[in-house]
């Protein structure tokens, strides 16, 4: 028996290790990508390296980093979430509504407006798992009501709100802003979560294998709303971020915004198959895409060809990801 639990022991360190050691891999090798994107587009304008070019992409990136880390959370359990650029848009109406026609302060409008995209997060999880539907098909549909809400609260047109957030887009030293520090936070404490809590395991597990979770005891249901709900919270929160670099609720804000943050989740490592995931990752995968289109821009790439370019390095990194998780089970 003691030989057979020694057998256990070193063969549990063992994994451990290699987790670890594919852990340190992954950050290594983003790093990296992102290093030599920075040298690349250097070269490339001579106006890339400059604080003032960083800044700005620090300043332009808190709600794509907040979302994304919401989304990390979804696709570890094995679930998407395709509504939350619309979520977003519907939160920044709430903010308008209630802080210009209602009158409410600044910091209630605020919080109405993470609460109300929470509970239609929240919603979308319970459909999901009360009918056992897809969730790619009830965030798509998710998706076209939050829009068409924002359309009706803001009556189609965008709803100039004025300075009233500015201190969170406003740069207060280094050149970053408030957004950008509560985004640090919050990838920092998402980070805790999934690797610090009985809860970041259980979201692992369910991810890896669901009916193995819930034959240990464990109802999966509640961890997946609460995943979404705070996918929904999120997206309210990358709201204010954006209302208050823009002054104004713009009902057509967020749209294609799922797509950009899939793409710096995917690139992070993520598994679209769930049970891997690293918010650390997800936020070196966000800082890629953001460097990616700020360079692009800067080297005066046209609009067809950042697209094309950005859709292949999603496919290269998904590719990748394939690739590494072959080796993985050899």
């Amino acid at each position: 028996m003691k030989n057979n639990l020694a057998t256990k022991q070193t063969a549990a360190e063992k994994g451990n290790a290699q987790t670890s050691w594919t852990g340190l891999s992954s950050y290594i090798g983003l790093l990296g990508a992102l290093l030599a994107m920075i040298v690349l587009f250097s070269c490339l304008s001579t106006h890339f390296l400059s604080m003032n070019t960083f800044s700005t992409i620090a300043n332009q990136i808190p709600d794509l980093i907040v979302m994304s880390v919401g989304m990390t959370f979804i696709l570890i359990i094995a679930g998407i979430d395709l509504s939350v650029g619309s979520l977003l848009a519907l939160a920044a109406a709430v903010v308008s509504v209630t802080y210009l026609n209602f009158q409410w302060s600044p910091w209630l409008a605020a919080l109405s407006g993470i609460a109300l995209a929470t509970l239609v997060g929240a919603l979308t999880g319970l459909i999901t798992v009360a009918w056992r539907i897809p969730a790619f098909i009830v965030s798509l549909g998710v998706l076209e009501m939050a829009r068409g809400a924002a359309y009706q609260l803001t009556d189609s047109r965008t709803a100039y709100i004025g300075s009233i957030y500015d201190y969170l887009a406003d740069p207060i030293f280094f050149g970053v802003s408030p957004s950008f520090i509560i985004a640090i936070v919050v990838i920092i404490v998402g980070h805790l979560v999934l690797t610090r809590t009985v809860f970041g395991r259980h979201l692992i597990g369910i991810g890896t294998n669901e009916e193995a979770v819930r034959l240990s005891g464990i109802n999966p249901g509640p961890y997946k709303i609460a995943v979404f709900a705070l996918m929904g919270g999120l997206s309210g929160l990358a709201s204010l971020f954006q209302v208050a670099r823009l002054e104004a609720a713009d009902p057509n804000s967020g749209v294609g915004m799922e797509l950009q943050v899939i793409a710096a989740v995917v690139i992070g490592g993520t598994s679209l198959m769930g049970g891997r995931g690293s918010i650390i990752c997800t936020f070196l995968g966000a800082l890629i895409i953001s460097v990616l289109a700020a360079g692009l821009a800067q080297v005066g790439a046209s609009e067809p060809t950042k697209r094309f370019i950005t859709g292949a390095v999603i496919i290269v990194a998904v590719v990748l990801d394939t690739y590494r998780s072959h080796l993985n089970k050899k």
